[in-house]
């Protein structure tokens, strides 16, 4: 179902753009992909949103899960990770395993002690804030529907902020990467100089990208006067 595409922000209008283009692979580079399919289309003002995974595409960070080699940590261990309505996660051991290649065992490890404390209190989300948010943002194989990558592992993306400030300082834009789900969750994981955290958090909430096969990774955001 198409949404709306204008929102009302503290009694300002704005209207979101989704902007799209071709599958993107490894050799692609974002800032080129930026230029390319928004040349005809952004204002000076518009800020530039990019979707997390994408981006990580373009930076190789989607691993086949015929080329994870899974290890008796992610096999012991992606059994007690919680279900969530908003993804798998970390709930299989391909993912698992990610996470530790990426962080390190030891840091999973305390992770998940910590996080098993928690929840005999009532405590939620212990192991993500030790674990640290290259965990939180490793997708699980069959979240993307867009081929090849329905068969991928995507880790998070290196160094959102810094991407998004070469993105602003080539374009003069400001730009934002985003981590958006359908079910409401909305995160900036990394934007430029002048970015306002809280106002992107808010101007994409209803993630106006899609979620599914919609090739839209790049979205421009422009103030309606």
């Amino acid at each position: 179902m198409r949404k709306n595409s204008v929102i009302e922000i503290k009694g300002k209008l704005y209207t979101r753009i989704p902007v799209k283009t071709k599958i993107l692979t490894p050799e692609d580079d974002m800032l080129e992909i930026v230029k390319k399919y928004t040349k005809s289309i952004i204002k000076k003002d518009d800020i530039i949103t990019i979707s997390e995974s994408p981006l990580a595409i373009t930076q190789g960070r989607a691993i086949p899960v015929e080329k994870i080699k899974v290890g008796f940590l992610a096999k012991f261990l992606w059994r007690f990770v919680s279900n969530v309505k908003y993804g798998i996660g970390l709930r299989s051991p391909t993912s698992m395993q990610c996470a530790i290649d990426e962080v390190g065992r030891f840091r999973i490890l305390f992770a998940a002690f910590v996080g098993g404390l928690g929840k005999l209190f009532g405590r939620k989300g212990d192991f993500y804030r030790i674990a640290g948010k290259q965990s939180a943002l490793i997708d699980a194989a069959t979240t993307s529907p867009v081929p090849p990558y329905e068969n991928c592992v995507i880790k998070g993306p290196k160094k959102p902020e810094k991407e998004a400030q070469r993105i602003k300082d080539f374009l003069g834009n400001e730009t934002a990467v985003m981590d958006i789900n359908d079910i409401g969750g909305c995160w900036m994981i990394g934007g430029s100089t002048g970015i306002d955290k809280k106002f992107m958090e808010l101007v994409m909430k209803d993630n106006p990208q899609g979620q599914g096969d919609e090739l839209t990774p790049v979205c421009l955001i422009r103030e309606l006067k």
